[in-house]
């Protein structure tokens, strides 16, 4: 998969662990590590929309293709 998810950066720059941001987004934190280790398969808009509503950025902030990564 050539997306490369980096929410955890934006976690950081925003001093939020993923408890915080599951719990402000309403999903267990499971999935926010699924997510945030890029072993999530698809995201759906409107989980993306929240997030990048609390975390207060764009969503290409929290995802980003990268040309080759995981061939």
């Amino acid at each position: 998969m050539a997306i490369r998810v980096n929410l955890d950066v934006m976690l950081a720059k925003r001093k939020m662990s993923v408890n915080e941001l599951a719990e402000a987004i309403g999903i267990t934190p499971v999935n926010v590590s699924v997510l945030k280790n890029g072993r999530a398969k698809a995201i759906r808009f409107s989980t993306l929309d929240t997030i990048c509503e609390t975390l207060h950025c764009q969503p290409g902030d929290v995802l980003e293709w990268v040309d080759g990564e995981g061939e």
